[in-house]
């Protein structure tokens, strides 16, 4: 099955619904491995409540072309 999509200029995008399951499954992995090191990165602090400063530690320590901006 193909989704279609236009946008403001007009132009028509075409996505094939294994393309979507694919973004879907790759957001949900990196979702699923940024919560559990923010995880960790609250209980090294001797927490159990994830923070917004736990979460930017993680994404920091991970890297990534993301790694240096605010959330």
């Amino acid at each position: 099955m193909d989704f279609a999509l236009a946008t403001e200029d007009g132009a028509a995008l075409r996505w094939q619904s294994s393309a979507l399951l694919a973004l879907q499954e790759a957001a949900e992995a990196y979702l699923v491995h940024i919560f559990e090191d923010t995880n960790l990165c609250a209980i090294h602090a001797k927490r159990v409540t994830i923070m917004k400063r736990d979460m930017e530690l993680a994404r920091r320590l991970r890297g990534g072309p993301w790694a240096s901006e605010v959330i």
